[in-house]
């Protein structure tokens, strides 16, 4: 389960933060193409030069990096899903993963990714609830690949006292996982980046044009739940947290042709009291299930037998790596997952 907050709040990825935000909650109705879903444009990266090469990561900060480095540190299941699809898990010498208090590895990956990716114990660099840097230089890892669950002042201690280059891959749209596997390309030249960036795109491109196809027909988008986390009714904080303006959530509702409820909340990781979801009515409810999430947590949520969409039957469960890890699989494979949710008749 892979958040990416902002570095200025960043702290756990899979321990939401536990204050109740105030959201100024907008609904729009009606029907627009997914404007990001067509965002194909790769930035340029850099330069290289002998054994190094410069990139430009998601922070918009230039890293001098070696080339083709055999050694990896890959703190985000987000980035070793990339990684695993460019056929380089044997280059990963760490990976991120909770204090044993917090499930050590399965508090980040599932079980199945544990087994696909062939993970254990000994890969552990412990992120949560803190970085533990001895941890990762007992790795002696040449570079690190991080998300924003990494603080800055950590990102600064790894790469200026202890010399390891960090490029932090965060990407806020679908169109930035693109860009950052055309980055990891430049990182890693003999990667099968090309054939995985087509794929992306036609993923996207198949998004965008049944947007358009819906939108000609004058369908109106239905408006949109995501939820990837929840506190129960019974807690001093209820609600529902889902995905405001300027993530990747809000960007993946959108690219499935779909109005996400809080698009216009006042900040980018809302929770939303029990009363506002009522008062915007979704249409349709997506709510992500894994790591200690299922259909009874969501049921003790505030209102949540009031909800008319739950009423009708059109609540439904995703897979939570399906709308937390913003890696390939979101695009190849939670993208059309949700458009099928959204839009089933199509």
């Amino acid at each position: 389960m892979s958040l990416n907050p902002p570095l200025a709040t960043a702290s756990r990825r899979a321990a939401v933060p536990t204050a109740l935000f105030l959201v100024s909650l907008l609904v729009v109705a009606g029907a627009g193409v997914a404007a990001t879903a067509a965002y194909f444009e790769l930035r340029p990266h850099g330069t290289s030069a002998a054994g190094s090469v410069a990139v430009t990561d998601d922070l918009g900060r230039t890293v001098n990096v070696p080339v083709d480095p055999t050694r990896v540190a890959v703190l985000s299941p987000s980035i070793l899903d990339s990684m695993v699809r460019l056929g380089l898990r044997e280059r990963v010498v760490g990976v991120d993963c909770e204090s044993t208090a917090f499930g050590g590895l399965s508090g980040d990956y599932t079980p199945e990714q544990i087994a696909a990716w062939n993970l254990t114990a000994g890969l552990c660099v412990q992120v949560g609830p803190s970085l533990s840097v001895e941890d990762l230089l007992n790795a002696t890892p040449q570079v690190v690949l991080t998300s924003t669950i990494v603080s800055l002042s950590d990102i600064e201690e790894i790469s200026t006292t202890y010399g390891i280059p960090v490029v932090v891959l965060a990407p806020v749209t679908l169109g930035g996982i693109v860009v950052d596997v055309d980055l990891l390309h430049t990182i890693f030249p003999g990667s099968p980046a090309s054939e995985l960036v087509g794929a992306l795109q036609r993923s996207m491109a198949n998004a965008t044009a049944l947007a358009g196809a819906l939108a000609a027909n004058g369908t109106a988008f239905p408006t949109v739940l995501l939820a990837y986390y929840v506190t129960p009714a019974a807690s001093p904080s209820p609600g529902y947290w889902t995905y405001g303006p300027g993530t990747f959530g809000e960007s993946l509702i959108e690219a499935a042709a779909g109005v996400g409820i809080a698009a216009n909340a006042t900040i980018a990781y809302p929770e939303l009291s029990g009363a506002q979801v009522l008062a915007a009515d979704p249409q349709v409810i997506l709510y992500a299930t894994g790591f200690g999430l299922d259909l009874a947590t969501y049921q003790a949520a505030p209102n949540w037998a009031n909800l008319p969409a739950v009423a009708a039957g059109h609540a439904y469960p995703i897979d939570s790596t399906l709308v937390t890890e913003p890696g390939p699989t979101m695009l190849l494979e939670g993208l059309p997952t949700i458009a099928a949710l959204l839009h089933p008749g199509a």
